[in-house]
């Protein structure tokens, strides 16, 4: 009978997240934030808890092919999109102007009445076009 291994007390190291795994999560919040939803609307939408989310969402925890699917389709978009822009070798950074839209997109969805929106989109559309006519005149 051949001799047990000794036991060792070390434990596998536990694997530590990856960079596409924070990738994919940043997508995740990306769109999350995006479609004006808050990380507990998301968890019901896919059916984990707020905790699961947010672990998904920093690349703490890995994400699931079943579950990425899943959460693609409550984010209503492709399971590549998770993955689009990768090879590019830097990190994508919003300008101001990207982070204001996404701003002003997540204040528009929020507003809590139909009329209050389209009394916005008449706003900036008549500030569009009255910035046209200045720079226009004299501009």
């Amino acid at each position: 009978m051949a001799a047990a291994k000794p036991r060792t007390s070390e434990r596998p190291a536990r694997p530590r997240a990856q960079d596409i795994d924070r990738y994919v999560g940043a997508r995740m919040r990306e769109r999350r934030i995006m479609l004006g939803l808050t990380q507990q609307e998301m968890a019901e939408l896919i059916g984990v808890t707020y905790q699961q989310a947010h672990k998904y969402e920093k690349g703490i925890n890995r994400v699931a092919a079943g579950r990425l699917y899943t959460i693609a389709r409550a984010l209503g978009v492709d399971v590549g999109y998770f993955f689009e822009g990768m090879e590019s070798e830097q990190q994508f950074r919003p300008t101001a102007q990207q982070r204001m839209l996404l701003e002003l997109a997540r204040n528009f969805v929020a507003l809590p009445n139909r009329k209050y929106q389209e009394a916005i989109c008449n706003l900036a559309r008549a500030l569009a076009q009255a910035g046209g006519e200045e720079e226009g005149e004299g501009g």
